[in-house]
C-alpha cells in the first residue's frame, strides 16, 4: 500500500508539472496579464486533467453510464493532445532560441531612419534638446531595443505555442479519424509444417483489443463485423479485450457479433480488461451471440489442427489464469495446434507446451507513439509475426483503442492469418 501512495504522488507530482508547463508556454508565455484569454486558459488547464481523472476513474468508482460517456470524450482527447502538446512543446525549446537569434540579426541587419519632427508640429513651449539631457544620450534607443526584444520574444512565444497547438491537433485529430473509421484488414501468410494438404489457404480472422466503452459502441462493433465478414474467414478468433464497462451498460454494443459468419465458428478468450468488466457475465454474454468462449480448453478443428485458448494472466486474482496443462496437455502432438492467448508474454508456455502458432493482441501496437517503445519493454513482441523456438507468435495492433479514441504509428488492424501447409 504504501508503495502504491508512494507512485500516486509521483504520478500525480508529474502531472501538475506537465501541466504547469504547458500553462506557461501556451498561456502566460503568449496572453496578456488579467486578459480574457488567459483568464479561459488558465481555466482549461485546470479543468481537462479534472476531466481526464475522472474518465480513468468513473467506470472503477461506479459511475452511472451516462457520466461516463460525458467524460470519456474531453478527458481521453486531452491526454492525447496533452502527450503531443509537450512533445511538440519540448522541439519548440531548441527552435525557440535559434528563432530569436534569427530576427535579432535581422532586425540588426534593418536600415534605420529616426525622422526629425517637423518645426510646425512643435510646440512654442516645447524643451529643446537640451532639457532632454537628464535622460543621457542613449536612453530612448535603450527603450526602443528593450521594446523590440519584448516584442519578439512575444513573437517567438506565439508562433512556437500556435505551431505546437496545431500539430498536436492535427496528429490527434488524424489518430481519431483512423479509429472511428474502423481497422483496416490486412492478411499475413503463417506456414506451418504439421497441417495437413488440405488445410492449405485455412483463414483465421484474428480480432483483438476491440474496447467497447463509452466512446466505442455498437457501431464500432458494426464495422468490425462487416469488415470480418466480407474477408469470408474460415474461422473468427475474438483474442480479448472486448470490452471496457459491465453487460449492463455495454451488452447491446457487443449484440452485432452475434452476425459473424464463419465456416467453422468463432471463438472467444477474455482479456484482462474483462476482468475489469465482469469477466464471468461477458463470457455468459457472448456465448449468448454464439461465440464460444475457450476458457483453457481445446477443440478439434476439421482442416486438420487444434484451437486451443486459455484464460487471461489478469484472471490471475480470480483463480481463473491460464492453463496450459488442461488446454494442451493431453493432446496428440502430431497434429499442429494453434493457440489463442490474449497476452503475447505467454508465448514461453506455448513453446513449452508445443504450440505451432499462438494469436494474441493486447499491446495496440503502443497505440500512441512513442508508447511503442514502453511497450517493447513489457512484451516479446509489440506488433506482426515473430518466431520462438518451434512457436510462431503473431500479434495483433487491435480492432479499437483503449482511453483515447487516438491511434498514432499504430493504425488499428483485423488480420486474415492464412495457413501455409508445408506438405502443399
Amino acid at each position: 500500500m504504501g508503495v502504491f501512495v508512494l507512485v500516486l504522488v509521483v504520478v500525480l507530482a508529474l502531472l501538475g508539472a506537465v501541466h504547469r508547463y504547458v500553462w506557461q508556454r501556451l498561456v502566460r508565455d503568449v496572453t496578456a496579464p488579467g486578459g480574457p484569454a488567459r483568464r479561459i486558459g488558465t481555466v482549461l488547464v485546470v479543468v481537462l486533467p479534472l476531466l481526464s481523472l475522472a474518465a480513468l476513474v468513473s467506470a472503477r468508482a461506479g459511475a452511472p453510464f451516462w457520466v461516463q460517456r460525458a467524460v470519456a470524450w474531453p478527458g481521453f482527447l486531452w491526454l492525447a493532445l496533452l502527450l503531443y502538446v509537450v512533445l511538440a512543446l519540448a522541439v519548440g525549446e531548441a527552435v525557440r532560441p535559434l528563432l530569436r537569434a534569427w530576427l535579432a540579426r535581422r532586425a540588426a541587419a534593418a536600415p534605420r531612419a529616426v525622422p526629425e519632427p517637423s518645426p510646425a508640429l512643435v510646440p512654442a513651449h516645447a524643451p529643446g534638446p537640451a532639457a532632454a539631457e537628464p535622460e543621457g544620450p542613449g536612453a530612448e534607443t535603450g527603450r526602443v531595443a528593450d521594446a523590440a526584444g519584448v516584442s519578439r520574444r512575444l513573437f517567438v512565444s506565439r508562433a512556437v505555442g500556435g505551431a505546437a497547438a496545431a500539430v498536436a491537433a492535427g496528429t490527434v485529430g488524424y489518430g481519431t479519424y483512423g479509429v472511428l473509421r474502423g481497422p483496416r484488414v490486412k492478411r499475413v501468410t503463417v506456414p506451418l509444417a504439421k497441417v495437413p494438404r488440405a488445410a492449405h489457404g485455412y483463414r483465421i480472422a484474428v480480432v483483438s483489443d476491440i474496447h467497447l466503452g463509452p466512446i466505442l459502441g455498437r457501431a464500432h462493433t458494426q464495422r468490425i463485423v462487416d469488415a470480418v465478414n466480407s474477408a469470408q474467414p474460415d474461422l473468427v478468433a475474438v483474442v480479448g479485450d472486448l470490452v471496457d464497462g459491465t453487460v449492463d451498460n455495454l451488452g447491446s454494443a457487443a449484440e452485432p457479433l452475434a452476425r459473424l459468419r464463419a465456416r467453422h465458428g468463432s471463438f472467444f478468450v477474455t482479456g484482462n480488461h474483462e476482468y475489469f468488466s465482469g469477466a464471468d457475465a461477458w463470457v455468459d454474454h457472448v456465448r449468448d451471440l454464439g461465440l464460444r468462449p475457450l476458457r483453457n480448453e481445446r477443440v478439434e478443428i476439421a482442416a486438420g489442427f487444434d484451437l486451443a485458448g486459455v484464460d487471461d494472466v489478469a484472471g490471475e486474482s480470480e483463480g481463473r489464469g491460464p492453463d496450459f496443462v488442461r488446454a494442451l496437455g493431453d493432446r496428440d502432438r502430431a497434429r499442429a495446434a494453434v493457440l489463442l492467448a490474449h497476452q503475447p508474454i505467454v508465448v514461453h508456455d506455448a513453446v513449452r507446451h508445443g504450440v505451432d502458432l499462438q494469436l494474441s493482441g493486447h499491446t495496440h501496437g503502443g497505440q500512441l507513439w512513442p508508447g511503442n517503445y514502453l511497450a517493447e519493454l513489457a512484451n516479446p513482441t509489440v506488433a506482426g509475426l515473430e518466431r520462438y523456438g518451434d512457436t510462431q507468435l503473431y500479434v495483433s495492433r487491435g480492432a479499437g483503442a483503449w482511453g483515447p479514441p487516438v491511434r498514432v504509428g499504430a493504425p488499428s488492424d483485423i488480420t486474415i492469418v492464412e495457413i501455409a501447409s508445408k506438405q502443399a
